[in-house]
């Protein structure tokens, strides 16, 4: 098995659908509202995504692994609502555009530049427990960046957290979430990883 790691806009378009399926299958719980039909998720996300803000892990050639990288301002979405409503229909697909720009758009309170948010971590289920995002990360982490962050990863999601911490990044806040318990979680949890403090 051949790993690899290339920004998506150096993949080039011919990759966007797949690195839209691998995203959507890994938040498909958290897309539902969008559709619960993995094709229309897909059809969905794809025109959205800004290619160079996430990085690819390759297995093999194959899209296996995707993150998102931004900083200070940047987005790494870009919805179109007039595309999403033709795949999603007229006023699904305009609810769907609020939610995308309410949601998953617009910087944090700390955002700044030399600080990266590293989000929308996750890995297609048939490469799972392979290796694969920890190769990602340790990519992401040579970035030129004194300090990465990531946040509201949920607080059931052990695997993730367990690589995090092994990675080097610490639990900055536990934010409770109301009617959270009904999706199966309690929390979400931000860590974050200091660069100069890692070096000590």
């Amino acid at each position: 098995m051949k790993i690899e790691v290339a920004r998506a806009d150096e993949l080039g378009e011919e990759y966007r659908y797949q690195i839209a399926e691998v995203l959507t299958q890994g938040f498909a719980e958290d897309f539902a509202f969008f559709s619960k039909n993995a094709k229309a998720l897909a059809d969905a996300f794809a025109p959205m995504l800004i290619l160079e803000r996430f990085h690819i892990a390759l297995v093999d050639g194959e899209p296996a692994a995707v993150a998102a990288v931004t900083e200070s301002e940047q987005e790494c979405f870009k919805p179109d609502r007039r595309k999403l409503q033709r795949v999603l229909g007229p006023i699904h697909g305009m609810i769907s555009y609020r939610i995308t720009r309410s949601q998953f758009m617009g910087a944090y309170d700390g955002a700044r530049d030399g600080l990266a948010e590293i989000a929308f971590v996750t890995t297609a289920p048939q490469h799972q427990g392979k290796g694969v995002a920890t190769a990602l990360m340790h990519r992401l982490l040579e970035l030129p960046s004194d300090e990465f962050v990531l946040r509201d990863i949920k607080d059931t999601n052990t695997a993730a957290l367990g690589l995090y911490a092994k990675l080097g990044f610490t639990e900055t806040q536990r934010r409770r979430i109301r009617f959270a318990k009904r999706a199966g979680f309690s929390a979400y949890v931000s860590m974050s990883l200091n660069r100069a403090e890692a070096d000590e």
